[in-house]
């Protein structure tokens, strides 16, 4: 055996050492899609991304949703199906001359193979705004396809060049099913899992992990591991995992994700629902939770902002005001000065009157437009300046509300399709109480008028 073989044979080596001794959620990654547990509504077999992977035609994509929901492991599947040459970093850690090095090397495989490159980034949103433009032009000549994962909103966090030539898709927590399937294989696969361990689970431990997992996969597998390693054999000579020790293990996993704030998505769930539910007491318990946590403070402004529109809405316009300036002032403060301001608007937008008819509305109106398509505007509401117009009748009739008492008059706006159809119904919460009854006056007086 020569030195080259020799030095090949030892990395192959250190390499199975190193999988065989890699965590267990590291080691039942699949790497296949026929492996792939959930997410069928992407990877489904007639969907777009299972037919692109299965044909090899993968464009750019960007992986979007909470952690343990598959993102790196989509990415890892791609890689293992596709001929392409593929690159992986983490934005945790990679700098600029990673991403040069990267980049020289597409250009390089790309001229003299004609092999593509697909780098896949991994918390993608990490990246500053400077190091996702130095992306950009390589991504659109196409030396390189770039797979991107976050658990952040990418329309937030991306940059919008790199979302406009990527295909966006959301990953959602895994179902309690989903789970249970991934227990019993971690439990007794002896290839990937802790099958070797002579191990076995109750019934009633399975359904409470997966019950616990929250659909995150990666916590579950964690508690798994745990359990079979720490648990003393039985009687009977085996590993048991009772209803007990999945308690123990998965408490274990939990503490220490709210420290390393991974768990996050519960407890924002917690907090916006205690906001929603106007007990502003839970709203700031929350809050108090997510910055000992280490919790982004942007990022709660950012739904504080959401939940002011979605569930405040219109009964008190001025919580968005609140939510969106609380929101300027703590990236201008910081922390640990930024609680008191995050407080305030939590405090406001708990005890603010509450309507979702805002909300309703533009999900009605899309309901509409998706389901009767580009219906024609009125002819009067059409534009009357541009050269022609007059000609085909446009803004013809069209009454000028100003002119009329109480600044309206009654005139066909919505397509005719959809006349009488309402959107928009307030409700009989705070402000929207007047704005109901201003538009019931309004409406009244004008047809007494007529």
């Amino acid at each position: 055996m020569d030195n080259m073989d020799l030095f090949s044979y030892m990395r192959e080596k250190s390499s199975d050492v190193a999988e065989k001794e890699s965590p267990l959620a590291a080691r039942m990654r699949p790497t296949t899609l026929d492996e792939v547990v959930g997410q069928q509504h992407i990877i489904g077999q007639d969907k777009l991304l299972y037919r692109a992977i299965k044909a090899d035609k993968i464009s750019s994509i960007i992986f979007y949703g909470p952690p343990g929901t598959g993102k790196t492991t989509l990415a890892k599947v791609i890689a293992g199906s596709t001929k392409s040459i593929f690159k992986q970093i983490n934005a945790t850690i990679a700098g600029k001359k990673d991403m040069e090095e990267i980049v020289a090397s597409a250009k390089n495989d790309m001229a003299m193979y004609s092999k593509r490159t697909i780098l896949f980034i991994d918390e993608i949103h990490r990246f500053n705004k400077g190091q996702q433009d130095y992306l950009l032009p390589f991504v659109e000549d196409g030396t390189l396809i770039l797979i991107g994962a976050t658990t952040e909103n990418p329309y937030f966090e991306v940059n919008g060049a790199l979302i406009s030539r990527s295909n966006i898709f959301e990953l959602k927590p895994l179902t309690i099913d989903d789970i249970k399937v991934l227990i019993n294989r971690a439990v007794y696969d002896s290839d990937k899992g802790m099958g070797a361990y002579d191990a076995t689970i109750t019934d009633d431990a399975v359904m409470f992990l997966a019950d616990q997992a929250d659909g995150d996969a990666r916590r579950v597998l964690n508690a798994i591991e745990l359990g079979v390693l720490t648990t003393p054999r039985g009687d009977d000579g085996k590993v048991t995992i009772t209803l007990e020790v999945a308690e123990e293990c998965i408490q274990k996993r939990a503490i220490r994700f709210d420290k390393d704030g991974d768990n996050h998505y519960d407890t924002i769930s917690a907090f916006i629902k205690s906001m929603r539910g106007s007990d502003p007491d839970a709203a700031t318990y929350y809050l108090a939770k997510m910055l000992y946590a280490g919790e982004s403070v942007t990022f709660i402004a950012r739904r504080m902002m959401i939940c002011a529109s979605e569930d405040v809405g219109n009964a008190d316009p001025n919580a968005i005001v609140v939510a969106t300036a609380a929101a300027q002032a703590v990236e201008r403060v910081g922390m640990p000065e930024a609680q008191i301001i995050l407080s305030q608007a939590v405090n406001y937008i708990a005890t603010a009157p509450k309507s979702n008819a805002s909300c309703n509305a533009i999900f009605e109106a899309t309901a509409a437009v998706k389901e009767y398509g580009d219906l024609p505007i009125p002819t009067h509401l059409q534009d009357a300046h541009y050269k022609g117009s007059a000609k085909l009748g446009h803004g013809i009739g069209y009454k000028y509300s100003h002119d009329y008492k109480n600044h309206y008059c009654e005139q066909q706006y919505l397509p005719y399709e959809l006349n009488g159809k309402e959107f928009y119904k307030p409700t009989n919460n705070g402000y929207e109480v007047k704005i109901k009854e201003h538009m019931a006056r309004i409406k009244r007086e004008a047809k007494e008028d007529k």
